[in-house]
């Protein structure tokens, strides 16, 4: 008989092959509750590019002789040891300065453009979904740096650090100033004065890594599923309501079609954005603020990330009300 033989009269079974690649255990799914390894990766290279921006910024003789006015947390510009170096350049003023209005440009051309995003129609699922969740990471970014219920986020760490306005705090002491005046960084200037003590998080490095990380987010998982971006898969995995982990791709409701796999004008337009934060992150690194204070920025900005991307895949809850990007 075939797969047996005949020793001694008895019959024995003959062993069986081994088990074949397609019975070999799956591939090991991504953690739910952390950034996949694709997301680790993009992640690595900010805290990459602000550690090198930082190492240039001392080794280099041009950058480390040039006069440094600590309280405005930038080169003087008279004697700037580069033209980003001055608060001045077009890119900071025209760009980083209208940094939010941009990533939002950006992310409504692509919204409103690409067909994953669903139907041509305004009220498309996924299309409401990315809109909601493009607000609550405005939400944080005017928490932070515009209006936490007073003075934002940023402010009122200043001050809890112990920083004040001197010029408008001399002002207040002779009646010519209000007192709320000096609770704000934008009142402070306008009322002539200067941020001085405490610590002051890096509103332009909180911005960039926001922005880019949230467009990349957006336009990169729906390249991914696309199979635009060689060698990458959707690597995402979720907590069903059952409790079961799965790969995100249950959830899709078809694969990407053909007129889907294009970045189109919308997303080569966001990844041009992508590319401007972080040239300017880098530039930031080397001639503008602290490294503590580029630290923070950045943390501050990841406090951001994790409940609007991380969050909705192990709860199925937030997942129903936001969605994911590509799904």
């Amino acid at each position: 008989m075939a797969g047996s033989s005949e020793i001694n009269g008895s019959t024995r079974a003959a062993p069986s092959p081994p088990p074949s690649s397609s019975s070999s255990p799956a591939t090991k799914r991504s953690s739910p509750y952390l950034p996949t390894p694709l997301e680790t990766l993009v992640l690595a290279a900010y805290p990459t590019l602000l550690v090198f921006g930082t190492l240039f910024s001392v080794l280099s003789p041009q950058t480390r002789g040039a006069p440094y006015d600590v309280a405005g947390h930038a080169h003087i510009a008279a004697q700037a040891p580069s033209y980003f170096a001055r608060k001045d350049n077009v890119f900071n003023t025209l760009f980083v300065k209208r940094g939010w209005a941009w990533i939002s440009l950006a992310f409504a051309a692509y919204a409103a453009s690409h067909p994953a995003l669903g139907s041509n129609t305004p009220t498309s699922t996924r299309r409401v979904k990315a809109v909601v969740r493009w607000a609550l990471v405005t939400a944080w970014w005017v928490l932070v740096t515009q209006w936490c219920f007073g003075p934002a986020l940023i402010d009122r760490g200043f001050r809890f650090t112990g920083g004040r306005c001197e010029v408008a705090q001399e002002a207040v002491v002779e009646g010519s100033a209000d007192a709320g005046e000096v609770f704000t960084a934008a009142a402070c200037r306008a009322a002539g004065g200067r941020w001085s003590g405490g610590h002051d998080i890096s509103g332009h490095v909180f911005l960039l890594v926001l922005g880019s990380f949230f467009l990349l987010q957006e336009v990169g998982w729906v390249a991914c599923r696309a199979g635009l971006l060689a060698g990458a898969r959707e690597e995402r995995c979720v907590v069903m309501a059952d409790g079961a982990v799965k790969g995100a791709g249950v959830e899709a409701e078809r694969s990407a079609t053909t007129d889907e796999k294009t970045l189109g004008l919308g997303g080569k337009f966001a990844l041009v954005v992508v590319a401007l934060c972080w040239w300017m992150l880098l530039m930031t690194a080397i001639y503008f603020h602290t490294w503590f204070e580029k630290l923070t920025g950045l943390l501050v900005a990841a406090m951001g990330i994790y409940p609007v991307y991380i969050l909705p895949r192990w709860i199925p809850a937030i997942r129903t009300f936001i969605g994911l990007p590509g799904i």
